[in-house]
């Protein structure tokens, strides 16, 4: 009798790097998008547009580098001082920590006796990887990485942003504001689905939650750039 093999893909494999590049790509297109539509609500010519929009590219994609980086690296912190403290609870009291991860099975469903021996048995194995992954939640899977995280969005932000600035290179200065106000929407829409379906979400739903914020930046941005731009004219 041959073994069925049994693979499977689930979608926390990838969510650490799925939720950078998503965030980094929809606040790319959203953010440079509103600047370069408010910018020519104001009435700006079209350089002066396009210097706007590569200087909002260049500093949202330093800025979300930065910002994620950070943010991760203090989940990372946290790790490493739960598994610290963890490891140094294995040595001195051993047997406290044998009966805290019995509790833990017996709390999902083991009877007493089984949950004993599988404590034993993991503890045996690999007692620290065991306690942290089934009583502090982390696993390799689920580790932060703040260099791949900050490489991601600064590197997705920039792709999101590309999108403006090639449609205000392509068409007339009367024409900025409405197509890329388009262009962006349907962007949007495009990368709400591909997340929503790559992290096994509906599609629709996805795409419309991204299209609607998106909408209402860049109406916020083209009002202020209209009532700005004819104060100042």
């Amino acid at each position: 009798m041959s073994r069925l093999s049994h693979s499977e893909i689930h979608m926390v494999h990838r969510i650490g790097w799925l939720r950078a590049a998503v965030l980094g790509a929809n606040d790319g297109l959203v953010s440079t998008a509103s600047l370069v539509v408010g910018v020519a609500a104001a009435g700006s010519g079209k350089p002066e547009v396009m210097i706007a929009g590569l200087a909002g590219l260049m500093a949202g994609a330093m800025s979300m580098a930065a910002g994620e980086y950070v943010s991760v690296s203090s989940q990372t912190d946290a790790e490493q001082a739960d598994l610290a403290r963890e490891s140094r609870e294995l040595e001195e009291t051993p047997e406290a920590e044998l009966e805290e991860l019995t509790r833990i099975y017996v709390e999902r469903g083991l009877d007493r006796d089984l949950a004993e021996k599988v404590a034993v048995q993991l503890t045996e194995r690999n007692a620290l990887g065991s306690h942290a992954r089934d009583e502090l939640g982390i696993s390799e899977t689920v580790t932060a990485r703040p260099v791949q995280a900050a490489l991601v969005s600064a590197l997705t932000f920039a792709v999101g942003a590309v999108l403006p600035l090639i449609v205000v290179l392509l068409v007339s200065e009367a024409q900025i504001a409405p197509l890329v106000a388009g262009s962006t929407i349907l962007g949007l829409a495009v990368l709400g689905g591909l997340g929503a379906s790559a992290g096994g979400a509906g599609v629709v739903r996805g795409a419309t939650r991204v299209t609607l914020w998106g909408a209402l930046a860049m109406a916020a941005t083209a009002g202020v750039g209209a009532l700005f731009g004819v104060a100042v004219g």
